[in-house]
C-alpha cells in the first residue's frame, strides 16, 4: 500500500473512534447499550444484520475456496443462507421484538429461564458464552491475515490493532456505534466491491460479457454449482445450520430483531437482509471467482483476494477496500461482544452474585462496559492460537458452525408454539448429544466434511423434537402464557 491508502484506513479508524463517541451520548442504560432502547429502524438493523453475519473471513477463508472451487462457494454460502432466511422472516424475527416489548428481554437468552428453567438457561448461557470465543479469535485471526497482506504488518500485530480499535468504540458507544460501524462499513464495502468488480472486467477485457466468459478461462470445473467437497448435501446440511443461526442463534443477530421497534419491523429488517444475502454476494465474491485467471498456482490462495485488490485497484482504494473489510469484521465481533456481554450481565452474573438484582442502572451500565472489554480480551488469546484449531476456516466451518445448532436448537424452536411440549430435558438433551456427538467425530471417526457439519444438529434436532412428541411434558401456565404473548404485536 502507498501513504494514500494509510491515510484512508487511519481516517475510518479515526470514524470508529467517533462513532463510539457519538454512541456513547445516547447511552442512559444498560437497555440502550445492548438493545438501542427498542428504536431501530428497519432498514438499519436490516443492514446490520447483513453485514454482522460475516467478517473478514469471507476474503481470507471463503476467497481460497472461490479460488479453488469457483462458483460453488456462492451456493452452498450465500444462496443457502437468503433460503434459511425465509423461515427466518415468517416464524422467527418478529417474535423476538415482542419478547422484548412483552417480556422486557435484554438478551437473547433472558427468555429460556422462562421458557424452561434457570438451570437450563444457565447452560444455554455458558455453552454459547464458550462457542462464541472460538468464533470471534477465528474473526481476529482473519483480519490480521488481511492486513499483513495488504500491509506487511505482522499477524499478531494485526490481530492486536483490530482488538483495540474495537475495544474502544463498542466499549462506549454498545449497540448504536455498532450499527452504524455496520452501515458505514457496507457503504464503504459496496462502493469499493463495484469498483473492483469494474476493474476486474475491464481486464478481462470483453466488457460485460466477462461475467459469463470469463469461466470459459477457468477450470471447468469452477463452473459447477457444487464442487470438490461442497456437495449438494453440504449445502442442505448448511442451510439447516443457517436457518438457526440467523434466526438469532447466532445472538448479535437475535440483537438485531430484539431491538426492533415491533414484529412487523423485525420481520421488514429480516427480509432486507435476506435479499442482500441474494443479490450482493454476486457481486462481492466476482473478484475471488476471477483470481486464478489472474495470479496462477497462488501457495496461499487465502491471500487471493488482497492481491487482486493490489494488482487492479488505484492507489486510495486498496485503503478504502481494506477499510471495508475492516469494518466488516469489526461490525461482527463488536456485535458479538455486545451480545455476550448481555447474556454475562442480564443472565450469568445475577444467577452468581444475587446482589447485582439491586444495582441501579449506572451501575449495571460499568459492567456492561466492562464484560464488554473483557470478552474481546478473551477473543483475542484465542486468535493468538488460531492454528492450535484447524486455522480460520477451521474455527469458523468446523468449530463454530457443527457447535452452534446444539444450542440454538432448543432457543429457536423454543420460540414456536408447535414445540411446547419440548420442556427442559428435551432442551438439555438435545445439547449435550449434539455437543457429545461433535467431539466423538472429532476425536475418534475421519467423516467428510457434509457430515462432520451435519452430525451435531441432526442429532440434537431428532433428541429435541422426539422428546416433545414422545415425553409429552405438561406445558406450565407461564409458557402457555409467553407462547401465546409472541403470536402478535
Amino acid at each position: 500500500m502507498e501513504k494514500i491508502d494509510y491515510i484512508v484506513l487511519a481516517g475510518y479508524f479515526l470514524v470508529l473512534v467517533l462513532m463510539g463517541i457519538w454512541g456513547y451520548t445516547k447511552i442512559k442504560s444498560s437497555a440502550d447499550f445492548y438493545t438501542a432502547g427498542g428504536k431501530l429502524p428497519w432498514w438499519l438493523s436490516g443492514i446490520s444484520h447483513h453485514v454482522s453475519g460475516y467478517s473478514g473471513a469471507v476474503f481470507v477463508a471463503y476467497a481460497a475456496i472461490a479460488y479453488n472451487y469457483g462458483f460453488t462457494l456462492y451456493m452452498w454460502w450465500a444462496l443457502s443462507i437468503a433460503i434459511a432466511m425465509v423461515g427466518t422472516v415468517f416464524f422467527i424475527a418478529p417474535r423476538w421484538a415482542r419478547l422484548r416489548s412483552k417480556a422486557g428481554i435484554q438478551s437473547p437468552t433472558e427468555y429460556l429461564a422462562t421458557r424452561y428453567n434457570l438451570s437450563t438457561q444457565q447452560v444455554m448461557a455458558w455453552s454459547g458464552v464458550i462457542i462464541k470465543i472460538f468464533d470471534v479469535g477465528a474473526k481476529w485471526a482473519a483480519i490480521g491475515i488481511l492486513l499483513n497482506a495488504f500491509t506487511g504488518l505482522p499477524i499478531a500485530t494485526g490481530i492486536l490493532t483490530a482488538g483495540v480499535v474495537s475495544m474502544v468504540y463498542i466499549t462506549m458507544g454498545g449497540l448504536w456505534a455498532d450499527v452504524v460501524n455496520d452501515l458505514a462499513s457496507f457503504l464503504i464495502q459496496f462502493t469499493a466491491g463495484i469498483i473492483m468488480m469494474v476493474m476486474v472486467l475491464i481486464q478481462l477485457g470483453d466488457g460485460l460479457n466477462g461475467i459469463f466468459t470469463m469461466w470459459d478461462r477457468l477450470p471447468a470445473a469452477h463452473g459447477q454449482l457444487y464442487n470438490g467437497p461442497y456437495t449438494p448435501a453440504f449445502a442442505i446440511s448448511f442451510t439447516v445450520i443457517c436457518f438457526f443461526s440467523f434466526s438469532g442463534g447466532t445472538w448479535h443477530l437475535a440483537t438485531r430483531f430484539i431491538s426492533s421497534p415491533s414484529g412487523t419491523e423485525a420481520r421488514k429488517a429480516a427480509t432486507l437482509s435476506m435479499l442482500m444475502y441474494l443479490i450482493w454476494p454476486l457481486i462481492l465474491f466476482f473478484p475471488m471467482f476471477a483470481a486464478p485467471i489472474f495470479i496462477k498456482d497462488l501457495a496461499d490462495p487465502t491471500q487471493s483476494y488482497a492481491m487482486m485488490a493490489i494488482k487492479f485497484l488505484p492507489h486510495g482504494l486498496v485503503g478504502l477496500l481494506l477499510a471495508s473489510m475492516f469494518g466488516n469484521t469489526l461490525a461482527m465481533t463488536a456485535a458479538d461482544a455486545n451480545t455476550i456481554s448481555a447474556v454475562i450481565t442480564r443472565d450469568i452474573m445475577p444467577v452468581l452474585y444475587r446482589k447485582m438484582s439491586t444495582f441501579n442502572q449506572k451501575k449495571m451500565l460499568v459492567i456492561a462496559r466492562v464484560t464488554t472489554f473483557l470478552f474481546i480480551l478473551t477473543t483475542l488469546i484465542i486468535a493468538f492460537q488460531s492454528k492450535s484449531f484447524g486455522g480460520v476456516f477451521g474455527l469458523i466451518i468446523t468449530w463454530f458452525s457443527a457447535l452452534v445448532g446444539p444450542t440454538a436448537i432448543p432457543m429457536i424452536l423454543g420460540l414456536l408454539p408447535a414445540f411446547k411440549h419440548s420442556d427442559s430435558r428435551a432442551a438439555l438433551l438435545s445439547i449435550f448429544g449434539g455437543l457429545i456427538t461433535f467431539a466423538v467425530m472429532k476425536s475418534f471417526m475421519t467423516v467428510s466434511l457434509t457430515a462432520e457439519l451435519a452430525s451435531p444438529i441432526v442429532t440434537s434436532m431428532i433428541i429435541y423434537i422426539g422428546c416433545g412428541l414422545f415425553l409429552r411434558s405438561k406445558v406450565k401456565p407461564e409458557v402457555e402464557a409467553l407462547l401465546a404473548s409472541l403470536k402478535e404485536d
